[in-house]
């Protein structure tokens, strides 16, 4: 990680919601989720915010570096529509060695529809994806 990162930097990010990005596609599946009302999903909207907070670090990366995602603590205040246009607002907070802290808020241009806070830890690509084939090895192990 660069020493270019620091508490305080900023990012806004907008996106026009879409259908397929409401409840009922969430889990098509199933026929609660399914009959729920076409409004943007929580989870969607918590992906949203941590797309602006990945935004926000990659000038800050070294070379082969990137961040997962490791702890969300966000509420969902209101509906917002398809066709509405999101606008998520993501700060810096903490730097603590290699896990970030955001600050982030989502509005849809009427309401404040989420808020609250994200955390990332940065990794290094290759010993990250070297993890995850040792873990699918595992699994394909144990469902066989």
């Amino acid at each position: 990680m660069k020493t270019t990162l620091k508490p305080g930097i900023t990012h806004r990010f907008t996106y026009t919601v879409t259908e397929n990005k409401t409840v009922p596609f969430t889990f098509p599946e199933s026929p609660e989720i399914a009959s729920m009302p076409k409004v943007f999903a929580t989870g969607y909207m918590i992906v949203l915010m941590e797309w602006a907070c990945v935004r926000l670090l990659a000038p800050h990366h070294d070379a082969g570096e990137g961040s997962v995602g490791i702890h969300v603590d966000v509420s969902h205040l209101a509906a917002t529509l398809p066709g509405m246009t999101v606008t998520v607002d993501a700060e810096c907070v903490e730097l603590e060695g290699r896990k970030v802290t955001f600050k982030v808020s989502a509005h849809d241009g009427i309401d404040v529809i989420g808020e609250g806070r994200h955390q990332r830890a940065i990794v290094v690509w290759d010993r990250f994806n070297a993890k995850v084939a040792e873990k699918a090895k595992l699994a394909g192990a144990a469902v066989n």
